[in-house]
């Protein structure tokens, strides 16, 4: 089955992850089955309002620029959420459970996790999104803070603003100060979400050699100048990335997912009978990357996804950046 799973559909092939009315529809199903009779109007509106901000349709927005982290990879990880946050609710015990209004504050975390991505009208300094990269979680957090009281949640933005940095590398974990222990776990099953749904895109490899990539170069991760004036570089192309991605999922499987996120990503299995659908696509995306470097069959990589950015030709625009940036620090 999984060999006739489409570009912008999730692991299970069954829903549109490209769209927002689809991903509304199968979460609301899964906010039901887990809260009968609970209200899912203000996840509904922040659907609503994700897809003004991403579309371009907000008011001091421009919309989604970036070309990996776009609408669909936030839609994808707020289904993985969704179907984590049911998972738990029928497994554990009744005073670990979240509750349907904890549930709401988490799934609207997910949908505007990377909303620091976006550029504000009247920025003339920034020219794409994934310049914020190295700071972006802390522009969501800041973004959330604006957006909860406007659905009736202020008083939920300590918690959400530093929840949404289990999603980052800005601050050490073990330092994210949250009282309450399920606030604690709902911050693993985000970074789990946001993990296991990029990681297990059908298009993952061609989207780190195409898309993440360019991001990166913009975002200073790819090649910086150092202290004494050398370039140092990390990621010399798309496909040195590609080289590199094997070790990295490895060290994020056992640092990230087992160790400090706890196997949270066991919690979709009792919706699956007891298999896990991401993890079995992550094992089936690095199984054929390991093929292509094997060969250096670079065209084995032939996939071509469909992009969900705010504007026209966002992909050559970042291009064009990108290699004006590396002009520059060659230079």
């Amino acid at each position: 089955m999984h060999d006739l799973r489409r570009n912008d559909y999730d692991v299970t092939n069954s829903v549109q992850v490209s769209s927002t009315a689809a991903v509304t529809v199968a979460v609301r199903e899964l906010f039901t089955d887990a809260f009968p009779g609970e209200s899912f109007d203000r996840v509904a509106v922040a659907f609503e309002e994700f897809d003004k901000l991403f579309t371009g349709r907000m008011p001091g927005y421009h919309g989604v620029d970036t070309v990996y982290h776009d609408r669909q990879h936030s839609l994808d990880m707020t289904l993985a959420m969704a179907r984590l946050l049911v998972g738990h609710e029928r497994t554990v015990e009744t005073r670990m459970r979240f509750g349907a209004e904890r549930a709401v504050m988490a799934l609207v975390t997910s949908l505007f996790h990377d909303a620091g991505y976006i550029r504000e009208f009247g920025d003339r300094q920034h020219r794409n999104g994934a310049e914020f990269t190295l700071y972006h979680v802390t522009r969501s957090a800041r973004f959330l803070t604006r957006f909860l009281p406007s659905i009736g949640m202020e008083n939920w933005v300590p918690v959400s603003t530093r929840i949404v940095h289990f999603t980052g590398y800005e601050i050490k974990l073990d330092q994210i100060q949250l009282a309450d222990a399920r606030d604690r776990k709902l911050g693993h099953l985000l970074g789990t979400a946001d993990l296991i749904a990029q990681m297990a895109d059908r298009c993952y490899l061609e989207k780190c050699r195409d898309r993440l990539y360019p991001e990166f170069v913009l975002g200073g991760i790819a090649a910086t100048t150092g202290s004494d004036g050398a370039l140092q570089v990390r990621y010399s192309s798309g496909l040195d990335l590609l080289r590199q991605t094997p070790e990295f999922v490895r060290e994020t499987r056992v640092q990230r997912l087992e160790g400090e996120f706890e196997h949270a990503y066991r919690f979709v299995e009792p919706l699956f009978g007891g298999k896990n659908p991401y993890l079995e696509a992550i094992d089936r995306n690095l199984d054929y990357l390991h093929r292509v470097l094997r060969a250096e069959r670079w065209r084995m990589l032939r996939r071509s996804p469909p992009l969900f950015t705010s504007g026209d030709n966002q992909l050559g625009q970042v291009r064009g950046l990108m290699l004006t940036h590396l002009k520059a620090l060659w230079a």
